[in-house]
């Protein structure tokens, strides 16, 4: 699967242009929050979220920002790689 990076957002789409998984994590003041995680139904227990959720991990780090979640699968996925220093998750509530 290939994903396509934009500035606070890494997705990937099928054939037809649809989009099949997604994380978002808009930027403020030096903190990107992951509020956002999708996968279609059809790539569920393949570790297409886990990917997405590491993926943008990196580059927030890479570009020299903090990391915040409030995604409830991005909380998860942090408190499971503590490697990634997070300053602040939850409540949980992902956008829509």
């Amino acid at each position: 699967m290939e994903f396509i990076t934009e500035k606070d957002r890494i997705y990937a789409t099928d054939a037809a242009g649809k989009v099949i998984a997604e994380v978002t994590f808009p930027t403020v003041d030096g903190v990107s929050t992951i509020d956002h995680t999708f996968v279609d139904p059809s790539l569920r227990g393949q570790g297409v979220a886990g990917k997405l959720v590491k993926l943008a991990a990196d580059k927030i780090l890479a570009e020299g920002n903090q990391i915040a979640a409030t995604c409830s699968y991005a909380i998860l996925w942090f408190e499971r790689h503590p490697e990634y220093p997070v300053i602040s998750s939850g409540p949980a509530s992902c956008k829509l």
